[in-house]
């Protein structure tokens, strides 16, 4: 099963081989759906609230403080869950236990304290969006795969910010190169304690010292505006266009490609794929052995054979994808 966050909404695919798909989850834009192995069920990140379903039907609204949720994330002892939102604040519930959401019940209902230690970086008044009321929001949370103490948060526009004692102070590990939104980060894949790939308006950065230096690494091509990289068995998965969204009007529209890296990003290569350019891949997940991929024309692509082919479309916009 797949769940996806869409501009109207969750979607389930229950089959993709023949694409049953349903509207499980009828709110404002879903940011972000995720899934964690340390909780049960999934999580959607919407503009109108933080959701948790057990069964991808039936969903609860966790009730973070500021309705606009962009981003989720679980520790590994599954007790402590973060919700980053617009504007750019994050909170903690410690009220649940892991095994809290295996019960059907409704009663999911979380209490939450906001980390204000995140208000105190010192780039904070920098922060803003100017295509979103001139806020920042906390578009990325993830953890560390191998220090529990340790989240990354990713700020449209602000910055990649980490934290060693699960959210109660904060470092900045910006990236500080000469391109006009490389602060402008839209996803931060956490691949190792040290490694993260940060995907931002002006470029592909990749660290290995977690956060303390940036390299760039898309330099090799000519498409700048990324969106999120993925990894699955040992490649690595990026897709972007030529430039911003308010350049999408063309005939091309957002002049789209997909790119590939079995070196880490050291190099990429360009693959094709159905829809381009004037599809942009805007989602990736992995189920049963296969990558998947979302598009901003709401279809649903797999890697097969080492070629990417159709297996169906949703009539929205696809923002994220979770294989369940």
């Amino acid at each position: 099963m797949l769940l996806a966050g869409t501009t109207d909404g969750v979607y389930r695919v229950s089959d993709t081989d023949t694409f049953e798909s349903e509207r499980v989850l009828e709110t404002d834009r879903a940011m972000r759906v995720r899934t964690f192995d340390s909780v049960a069920g999934a999580f959607a990140a919407t503009k109108s609230g933080l959701y948790h379903s057990l069964d991808g039907t039936d969903w609860v609204d966790l009730g973070v403080p500021r309705e606009e949720v962009y981003s989720v994330a679980v520790n590994s002892s599954g007790d402590h869950l973060y919700a980053g939102t617009h504007p750019a604040h994050v909170y903690v519930s410690t009220s649940f236990a892991a095994t809290s959401f295996a019960a059907e019940s409704d009663d999911r209902a979380c209490e939450w304290e906001e980390l204000t230690g995140f208000q105190e970086l010192p780039s904070r008044s920098e922060w803003h969006t100017p295509r979103h009321r001139n806020e920042a929001h906390v578009r990325s949370l993830g953890f560390d795969p191998e220090n529990p103490e340790r989240l990354i948060a990713g700020v449209e526009v602000g910055g990649v910010h980490v934290s060693d004692d699960r959210g109660q102070t904060w470092d900045e590990r910006r990236i500080a190169f000469d391109a006009p939104h490389s602060n402008d980060v839209h996803h931060v894949l956490v691949q190792t304690s040290d490694r993260y790939v940060a995907s931002t308006g002006s470029g592909l950065y990749r660290t290995t010292d977690a956060g303390h230096s940036w390299t760039r690494i898309d330099e090799d091509v000519d498409h700048t505006y990324f969106r999120e990289a993925f990894a699955a068995d040992g490649r690595l998965y990026a897709a972007a266009a030529r430039g911003a969204p308010p350049t999408w009007g063309g005939d091309l529209g957002p002049d789209a490609a997909l790119f590939e890296s079995t070196d880490g990003g050291d190099s990429f290569e360009t693959v094709s794929y159905p829809g381009a350019p004037n599809e942009f891949v805007l989602a990736w997940t992995a189920r049963d052995g296969s990558v998947f991929a979302g598009t901003r024309g709401g279809y649903v692509l797999r890697r097969t054979d080492g070629e990417w082919i159709e297996v169906g479309r949703l009539s929205v916009s696809i923002r994220s994808l979770s294989g369940v």
